[in-house]
């Protein structure tokens, strides 16, 4: 029998006991003080974070994806997450994906009962041919919903890596993981309100697992998206800024090598820095496994075809 008095994420907060009985301003700064405590409670995991990082990293290397999977606030969360990566770093949008319970139409209204099922989480898994080259984020702000856990027991027979994001200790969900990343930002201002300030809390390391696994995989050059895709007028302009702003060059020029590449941000900075064509740009970046700073560094030492340049 379920008892939620002893998870976390249901304990009343004695210091919001009055927030009924506030101003609007009070309730408004109650709220924030209780939300300055989320970053510190993500900082205390991010050895966690680092690994859950590193074991994505390695696995999407090998041809993996990375799935997220979830119920409620916490699964649009992990198909917010997902639903970013392709327009800000230009990758599939198979190569992240969400799942919530009770299928897409979730995301914008609840499915009563989809949570409480284990065996839908696995066959949503199964559904995703999901395999052991793949990784699994099961999220669960309580650390204990039957969809998630079904799904991350089906990921454990594929003998994938199976990681828990949650904000509870001593949980299911971390008994069912291989890492556990567990902010344990405290009690909700409103009493099981998950999410607030767990929802942040997850919010924060989603951020951190697909940004830091992108930029490991080459999609960031110094601190700019270059793997961009420009498929709307914003991106367009902010692929030919970053075009310009690594490259140095005119608005006009940085067109051109845009237009000369199918808009690839990534190769019109290595076609403009290294004077190559889009066909030689895109190969020297191949040879690189797709990190311009390598690529640049690699034709110090080589001709355009790849020949061993005699620097003495």
């Amino acid at each position: 029998m379920l008892t939620l008095q002893k998870i976390d994420t249901e304990q009343r907060n004695e210091r919001t006991m009055n927030i009924d009985t506030l101003s609007t301003l009070e309730m408004l700064e109650v709220i924030n003080e209780e939300d300055h405590k989320v970053p510190e409670a993500v900082r205390l995991t991010l050895p966690e974070i680092a690994r859950a990082v590193d074991v994505i990293y390695e696995n999407m290397r090998r041809g993996g994806r990375l799935i997220y999977c979830g119920a409620g606030t916490s699964g649009r969360l992990g198909v917010l997450d997902a639903a970013e990566c392709p327009p800000t770093y230009g990758v599939d949008p198979g190569l992240v994906v969400g799942l919530i319970a009770g299928g897409p139409s979730a995301f914008i209204k609840a499915v009563e009962g989809a949570e409480d099922s284990a065996a839908l989480g696995a066959e949503d898994l199964k559904a995703l041919d999901f395999s052991q080259k793949d990784v699994l984020v099961g999220i669960a702000a309580s650390g204990r919903t039957p969809y998630v856990l079904g799904a991350m027991g089906y990921a454990r027979e594929t003998g994938a890596p199976v990681i828990a994001l949650t904000c509870c200790r001593d949980s299911d969900l971390s008994r069912a993981a291989d890492i556990t990343i567990a902010p344990l930002p405290g009690p909700e201002v409103i009493t099981g309100s998950s999410r607030m300030k767990s929802g942040t809390a997850q919010k924060l390391v989603l951020n951190m697992l697909s940004t830091a696994v992108m930029v490991k995989m080459g999609k960031v050059y110094g601190n700019l998206m270059v793997d961009v895709k420009a498929s709307n007028e914003k991106l367009y302009q902010r692929a030919v800024s970053i075009v310009r702003t690594v490259t140095g060059a005119e608005e006009a020029a940085a067109k051109e090598a845009l237009q000369n590449c199918g808009y690839s941000c990534k190769t019109a900075i290595v076609m403009l820095l290294l004077h190559l064509d889009a066909e030689e740009a895109n190969r020297v970046l191949e040879a690189a496994d797709g990190r311009i700073a390598q690529a640049i560094a690699q034709t110090k030492t080589t001709g355009k075809g790849g020949e061993t340049i005699d620097e003495t």
